[in-house]
């Protein structure tokens, strides 16, 4: 197309495109338009917002796996699902892994606990010739 022509075109688009001044009150066009600096920082502020909020889900999450974990009842705490409401309330986050290991016994952890005949004990005030033969003493 030669030049002269779409210069032509251009100029018949924008007087199509431009509605008439009468119609168009300037009010509502600026009632509805912000200066773009104002925009920016509102999505800039969201977008810090959301890496708080998926920071803050993250740190949930381990601090969920770490009270489970502290209760040392499951072999691997992450095999309780997260949730808010047990990471609020203590009892209830114990009731669900009792729930939990009554439902899969085979997730409890398998750590011995209490007295289980071994290791050091405490010394009997009584001399017990048997038990200082069996230490290998003499």
């Amino acid at each position: 197309m030669p030049e002269n022509t779409i210069q032509e075109a251009v100029e018949d688009l924008q007087t199509v495109e431009t509605p008439a001044e009468d119609s168009v009150s300037t009010d509502d066009e600026t009632a509805d338009t912000f200066p773009r600096e104002y925009v920016e920082k509102l999505r800039s502020e969201a977008a810090e917002a959301r890496v708080k909020a998926k920071r803050a889900d993250t740190l949930a999450r381990e601090l969920f796996v770490a009270r489970v974990a502290a209760t040392g009842r499951l072999a691997d705490p992450s095999d309780l699902d997260f949730s808010d409401e047990l990471l609020a309330d203590p009892a209830a986050m114990d009731a669900a892994i009792d729930d939990l290991i009554a439902r899969k016994p085979h997730l409890a952890t398998r750590t011995p606990r209490g007295s289980v005949g071994q290791g050091v004990s405490e010394p009997s005030n009584t001399v017990n010739l048997a038990a200082i033969l069996r230490a290998g003493t003499h």
